[in-house]
């Protein structure tokens, strides 16, 4: 019996074996004030920073032609044209590269990305479009710190829980609006990948949820992670020499709980990280190549805007609502198109042992519940602000319910309205197509 477990044991190792990872760091935290992203109601510029801010990589390979670089920042999201740029950079295809915006809310404006948040005066633009090509650099610089540090390792996948999220669209007889809502559904699970050096030591860990990252509200102006930052922190620190790589989920509609404060933030980046922490000190289920990838690029349709709805919204007592329609109004006089976008669906996979999906915008977490339950058996890890944060991503079921997610978000991402009511379905028939790309 002792020498059947051994062997056991030993197949199981050997299947975590036969990959090599690395991983990579840059600070991007910009120097001095700048405004921030994710509140609207800001009025100045950041005053300091409670964290450094981190692009983070993690560089996964199982042989030529069979990796994946996953890289996690500290911003709200990206635009569309960084990722293409990276993997420009850095020599890699396309399909190898994921790049994960944590949502903080404490994070500078990446320019180009929430393009209506906020009137900015032009001083603070002026910082803000120089930072950018500084951000970039440090992807850059992460992407090929990770690929550089390559080297053999053994990768093992666990999932832990953390109830701090809770679904933040509350009903009431006026509509659906922004609050707690104990019934609304979740995802609490925690996944984790730990990465060990031969020597048996935590080389990275790459740790997700799916909780909007905005413990920290409004009114405060540090620089931060939050608590997706803090996390991060206290595992390192733990685990000195080690990189811990934030991913985050479809958490679109979904709130830390309580929030507001700076020690809130911290409290649950301890409990985020404690839950990591018994993760890692578990054996996990190895992890095995071949390392597959595919990315693909589809249509979503906005429901329908004319020329005359969007000049009579130049009236609209929201400022906001005037800006959308005059951005609006900007793009058709220059001949574009404002009722599609084009959205990033990826998808990983690690032999037979784990599927991570990477999908763009915020994505609300009926998409992780329903490709979850449509696709049993191997895990499978969804993940939203990725490659492209474009706008909320609504489920059928919100946008027949409306609300903030739905309709309003759209006006501060400057996109025309919501989308038509197919969207759920054309997300998730192209998850279909990618999960069949990559064997699954």
């Amino acid at each position: 019996m002792r020498t059947l477990i051994l062997l056991l044991f030993s197949a199981a190792t050997l299947a975590g074996a036969g990959l090599r990872a690395g991983a990579g760091r840059a600070d991007v935290t910009p120097d001095g004030p700048v405004w921030m992203s994710g509140y609207a109601a800001r009025t100045h510029p950041s005053d300091g920073a409670a964290t450094r801010l981190w692009a983070k990589a993690l560089a996964i390979e199982s042989g030529p032609g069979h990796r994946i670089v996953i890289v996690g920042v500290d911003v709200v999201g990206i635009p569309g044209d960084i990722a293409p740029e990276v993997a420009r950079r850095t020599g890699l295809k396309r399909a190898e590269l994921l790049i994960n915006a944590s949502h903080t809310h404490t994070g500078p404006i990446v320019w180009g990305n929430l393009p209506n948040i906020a009137v900015v005066p032009p001083a603070e633009q002026e910082k803000l479009i120089a930072w950018r090509p500084k951000f970039v650099d440090g992807i850059v610089a992460a992407v090929t710190a990770a690929l550089h540090d390559l080297a053999p390792a053994t990768l093992s996948y666990g999932e832990g829980s953390a109830d701090f999220a809770i679904n933040r669209r509350q009903p009431t007889p006026q509509g659906i609006k922004g609050g707690v809502n104990p019934d609304g559904p979740v995802d609490h699970s925690v996944p984790v990948i730990k990465v060990l050096g031969p020597d048996g030591k935590l080389r990275a860990v790459l740790f997700a949820y799916a909780c909007h990252n905005t413990t920290l509200t409004a009114e405060i102006y540090q620089l931060s992670g939050d608590y997706a930052g803090f996390a991060a922190a206290e595992l390192e620190r733990r685990h000195p020499g080690a990189t811990a790589v934030f991913l985050e989920l479809c958490g679109a509609d979904q709130n830390p709980n309580p929030r507001g404060t700076v020690e809130l933030g911290k409290k649950h980046g301890e409990t985020l990280a404690a839950e990591v922490d018994r993760v890692l000190a578990a054996p996990g289920k190895p992890l095995a190549g071949p390392v597959r990838t595919t990315l693909r690029l589809i249509p979503l349709q906005f429901a329908p805007r004319t020329r005359a709805d969007l000049e009579a919204e130049l009236h609209d007592p929201l400022p906001a609502k005037t800006r959308r329609a005059a951005m609006m109004l900007k793009a058709l006089d220059a001949g574009r198109t404002i009722d599609t976008v084009q959205y990033p669906v990826e998808a990983i996979r690690f032999g037979r042992s784990l599927t991570l999906v990477a999908l763009g915008g915020e994505v609300v977490v009926d998409y992780d519940l329903r490709i979850k339950r449509e696709h049993p058996g191997e895990p499978i890890v969804v993940a939203g602000y990725s490659n492209d944060v474009m706008s909320y991503i609504p489920s059928r079921r919100v946008l027949r319910e409306g609300g903030y997610e739905a309709n309003d978000s759209m006006i501060y991402y400057g996109q025309p309205g919501p989308y038509t009511d197919d969207v759920e379905e054309r997300i998730v028939s192209a998850v279909n197509r990618a999960l069949k790309e990559v064997g699954r």
